[in-house]
């Protein structure tokens, strides 16, 4: 099993968060730390601070050395795939190639505090089946532009480039091993034919999100997969007060075939809050 952290970068301060990172990637347990990606917060105030996840991750990037990091997950609905596919280089040259790249097909309409912020940013939100089928043209193009040693041309539904071409390349070869979250069914094929793990929010059944596995492991029977390919990841939010629970939950995951473990810290953050989590949630 592998453990991570996650922090939310909202309603904190850059100091706050890079203190916890520096010491994660001083605590062995902890493999990787992401970030989430969203323009405006999700929770607390909703007139709070917020910053990008990109430029935050490469920061951050810049200030570790051990830790695989990312976001979880990208919204393909920010940012075009082309311009996406260079700011994941970069992170990952200046991580030294240590990204996962994460992405998703952007909020459900149903969530209105994310959806504010494409309406606050000018930015388009289409129906959730013309999301899904962007994110696989996205994933599509991301992986040329890491890996065709020649400019090309993309002609799709929802992504056209003319001499598209990616120089410098990732550091990590083919590439940066790619991340899908999400549960819908949609979702999940597209994760089937492009990722190397697929992460799912594990804060309520998990005897729910293991069918969602198992329908993955179907969904890559389809092409002609090995399900046994793609890594299975959870989201677990951490309760300070009751490390107990989260203990279970991931137990409980890791019986379901879940073996990469993000673990949500809410803020404030506690001093020495990463060797807590290596303490208190991964060594017992």
């Amino acid at each position: 099993m592998r453990f991570g952290i996650l922090t939310a970068p909202q309603q904190v301060r850059y100091d706050e968060i890079l203190r916890v990172w520096r010491e994660a990637d001083t605590v062995p347990e902890i493999e990787h730390a992401w970030l989430f990606d969203h323009l405006m917060p999700i929770g607390g105030d909703p007139d709070g601070p917020i910053f990008d996840g990109w430029t935050l991750l490469s920061a951050l990037a810049a200030q570790t050395s051990r830790l695989r990091i990312g976001l979880l997950v990208t919204s393909n609905r920010f940012r075009p795939p082309a311009m996406l596919a260079k700011i994941a280089t970069t992170v990952d040259i200046v991580s030294g190639g240590r990204l996962d790249f994460g992405i998703g097909a952007g909020s459900r309409p149903s969530h209105p505090l994310a959806r504010r912020e494409y309406d606050a940013h000018g930015l388009p939100y289409h129906s959730q089946d013309d999301a899904v089928a962007a994110l696989a043209e996205a994933c599509t193009v991301i992986r040329r532009l890491w890996t065709s040693p020649e400019p090309f041309d993309f002609a799709g539904s929802h992504v056209r480039l003319t001499g598209a071409f990616g120089n410098p390349k990732p550091v990590q070869h083919p590439h940066p091993p790619i991340l899908i979250g999400g549960r819908a069914s949609a979702t999940l094929r597209v994760v089937a034919e492009h990722a190397n793990m697929w992460n799912i929010p594990g804060g309520g059944d998990i005897a729910d999100l293991a069918g969602r596995s198992r329908l993955l492991d179907k969904y890559c029977a389809e092409i002609g997969r090995d399900p046994a390919e793609i890594t299975r990841s959870i989201f677990l939010p951490v309760d300070y007060d009751r490390p107990e629970v989260t203990r279970s939950k991931i137990a409980e995951a890791a019986d379901a075939g879940f073996g990469h473990f993000v673990l949500g810290l809410a803020d404030p953050y506690p001093e020495g809050v990463a060797q807590w989590v290596a303490d208190e949630l991964i060594r017992r």
